[in-house]
């Protein structure tokens, strides 16, 4: 780090010495690590609950929904997150990052309580729509809040620890399932989700204001004195403005940038893979314990398999991560997408062998959600400083539209009473091409990834 830098001052007030001995992890990281490891979690359980419900849903017969409905249904939440993240950015700006995680934790979970009750399907669709829209500002929100509390040595390890709340969430919602879905219902799971308000109140005295957000706005005395309290690095806050400084001058340079000679190529392979990616996790999530329901299995041993594809991603998540520093990001990526190709076609064949079938779902988890960390982290280092955040946030937002073609296109599939067969072909061949698309990504200038 530029030792050379000096504390952010501003003229209207005197300058603010800090302690240079700050812990290299102060305990504030901790906590604002586990303030968004436990939203990241809320939204995973969120999101991934309607999966786990989805068998028992489909057979309520005062709604009496076809897999056409139930589909439109389970993308709606992804449209509102869609939605969500297009408007927190502007939101975030304003309000600042604190603030807008309250809002969106409190309106998702309002909304799960309210769907919990829904009296009709429409009704329950709306509901899940609205909650989307605060689900899709926690992801932005927590990751910056995440990084810019920690080191700057352990911003990924941090970043990788936060993501896993979300595969936990999801492996919450399958368990809860397991053994509460049959005897009290898809309503109370529906209303566990809301209980991540209940934590509000405490996020709101403890959780730090955002010292991005403070510095952007020119509140150096705020921003200083919560450096201050938790022994945070000054001259991170410096590199941070300058950082923030360098991404809006260059805000629109950054767009132009992706569709460059230079950079065309990869811009296109990696919207493809990520397109590719969020099509499978979305699609599996929402339709895969309907799919073993279907081929067979009772509905506790076919919500099983959705927390096994959680857990193994979770794990797996961190262990690629940790290969993907060793033997190169592309390498690892493709190979995850190929085994999860391979491991969601053997499903197809119904193995008889239980052990087996929970293995190629965990292959099947890992290669599909966990891979998606180490995508987000391969995009990041490939594309320079200047347009990083740009690139991310562009192929994220084309991958969401992946995310709302799975679950719709897999209730198509069931509503065509095609073979059960092809619902999991089609996601084998999602795998494929990512793994393909992976590839053609040619290196960048360093020529290091």
């Amino acid at each position: 780090m530029n030792q050379n830098l000096k504390p952010v001052t501003s003229e209207h007030h005197p300058k603010v010495s800090v302690n240079p001995k700050a812990l290299s992890i102060p305990p504030i990281t901790w906590l604002v690590l586990a303030i968004c490891w436990f939203v990241m979690f809320a939204e995973g359980y969120d999101l991934g609950i309607y999966g786990a419900v989805l068998p028992s849903l489909m057979e309520y017969k005062e709604w009496s929904l076809s897999p056409a409905q139930a589909g439109a249904i389970g993308s709606y939440a992804l449209i509102g997150m869609l939605v969500g993240a297009v408007l927190v950015g502007t939101i975030t700006d304003m309000i600042g990052r604190k603030k807008v995680m309250i809002f969106c934790i409190t309106l998702f979970s309002v909304m799960m309580l309210l769907a919990s009750m829904a009296p009709s399907a429409e009704l329950f669709g709306l509901y899940r729509f609205i909650a989307g829209i605060g689900c899709g500002g926690i992801i932005p929100t927590a990751s910056a809040l995440t990084i810019e509390y920690a080191p700057a040595k352990r911003r990924s390890m941090m970043y990788a620890i936060m993501y896993t709340g979300y595969c936990f969430g999801g492996v919450m919602g399958a368990l809860l399932s397991m053994y509460f879905l049959q005897d009290f219902g898809w309503r109370l799971m529906i209303l566990i989700g809301a209980l991540p308000i209940l934590v509000v109140p405490f996020i709101i005295k403890f959780l730090p204001e955002s010292i991005g957000f403070l510095m952007t706005k020119k509140r150096y005395t705020e921003a200083e004195k919560i450096a201050n309290r938790h022994n945070i690095s000054m001259e991170s806050l410096n590199e941070f403005k300058s950082d923030k400084e360098s991404e809006t001058k260059n805000k629109f340079n950054a767009v132009a940038t992706l569709f460059s000679k230079q950079n065309v190529r990869a811009t296109v392979f990696f919207w493809i893979t990520f397109f590719m990616g969020l099509f499978m996790i979305y699609g599996l999530a929402t339709w895969l314990p309907k799919m073993m329901r279907e081929a067979g299995y009772p509905l506790g041993s076919s919500i099983s398999f959705l927390f096994m594809l959680n857990f193994s991603a979770a794990l797996g998540a961190l262990l690629a991560g940790a290969a993907a520093d060793r033997w190169g990001s592309k390498k690892v990526i493709s190979l995850s997408y190929l085994l999860a190709a391979i491991s969601i076609a053997l499903l197809s064949l119904k193995p008889s062998s239980i052990v087996v079938v929970y293995g190629l779902v965990g292959i099947a988890g890992f290669g599909t959600i966990g891979t998606t960390l180490i995508l987000n982290a391969y995009i990041s280092k490939y594309f320079s400083a200047e347009n990083r955040a740009t690139a991310l946030g562009w192929a994220l937002g084309f991958g969401r539209i992946g995310a709302i073609i799975g679950p719709i296109l897999g209730g198509l599939f069931m509503t065509w009473k095609l073979d059960l067969s092809w619902n999991f072909y089609v996601f084998a061949i999602a795998a494929i091409l990512a793994s393909l698309s992976v590839l053609l990504i040619p290196k960048n200038i360093g020529g290091k990834i």
